[in-house]
């Protein structure tokens, strides 16, 4: 009797002590399921403050300027800064084939005047964005070298990003991409709208190293206001056109073929 009665007490603690581990396990699994629900609502919540925090930057409210499509502007801020100056986010019109593909040649059946290899006016870095807006900073019109501007610690870059703008950047920004290898097509704002989009379509078939913006006045030269309907600058090389024409599309083509890349700083053209 005693041995069937040992054995039943037996069994039952072994029971018991079954019980209490299943008890045991099912406790640690609910406070795991609390923990990982709780990490889940954190990220969660962390995901949606992201979302917030950047909400409308597609707006293009930022440094690509407002209203910006980078699909047409081919704004690369990581060439330079915009300093939030508007992109021109207009669909150019596709350029013909090109006739002449000599740059000499074609400037002189577009009625361009080629200024190459033109004095280095110097590279000294300043650290007032305006002074290259003041009267004498630069020898032409547009500039082609020269002493500009070196960014600070806001902005970090002294150069202009690489892009199509609607508005006229400051001009020793400007001269600092032209020191990166960049090309620029400068033109008069007061063409006709056909006569823009067709210059806007040669920027757009290859906008590498590229910048494109309006530019009827030169403020570092008061009394010389620009005289061209397109000028197009590389550091230390100009073209002026005093009216456009189709084969100034060749001009710009030529040009940019021939300078693109060569200047003093070696930044890649393609960021």
């Amino acid at each position: 009797m005693s041995s069937r009665r040992e054995e039943k007490e037996r069994l039952r603690a072994e029971r018991l002590a079954a019980q209490q581990h299943d008890q045991s396990s099912a406790k640690r699994r609910l406070i795991a399921g609390y923990f990982v629900a709780g990490v889940l609502a954190v990220a969660v919540l962390a995901g949606l403050v992201v979302v917030i925090m950047n909400g409308g930057g597609d707006d293009g409210g930022g440094e690509t300027g407002a209203g910006c499509d980078d699909e047409n502007a081919h704004v690369q801020p990581l060439s330079g800064v915009t300093d939030g100056i508007e992109c021109d986010d207009r669909e150019g019109t596709t350029p013909p084939t090109i006739q002449i593909g000599d740059l000499k040649e074609s400037a002189k059946a577009a009625g361009c005047q080629l200024r190459l290899d033109l004095p280095d006016e110097g590279n000294t870095h300043f650290t007032d964005v305006s002074k290259g807006d003041q009267p004498g900073a630069y020898e032409t019109v547009p500039p082609t070298s020269g002493d500009h501007y070196a960014g600070n610690a806001e902005d970090g870059a002294g150069a202009f990003a690489d892009g199509a703008f609607a508005e006229r950047p400051p001009t020793a920004r400007v001269v600092h991409s032209m020191e990166h290898g960049r090309v620029e097509i400068h033109y008069d704002p007061e063409l006709p709208e056909e006569e823009q989009l067709a210059i806007k379509g040669v920027f757009d078939e290859d906008p590498d190293g590229m910048l494109l913006f309006p530019d009827g006045e030169a403020p570092y030269a008061p009394d010389e206001r620009a005289d061209y309907a397109v000028a197009v600058t590389a550091w230390r090389q100009l073209v002026t056109c005093p009216a456009y024409n189709e084969a100034v599309l060749d001009v710009i083509r030529n040009f940019r073929d021939t300078y693109r890349g060569n200047a003093p700083e070696a930044v890649p053209i393609s960021v």
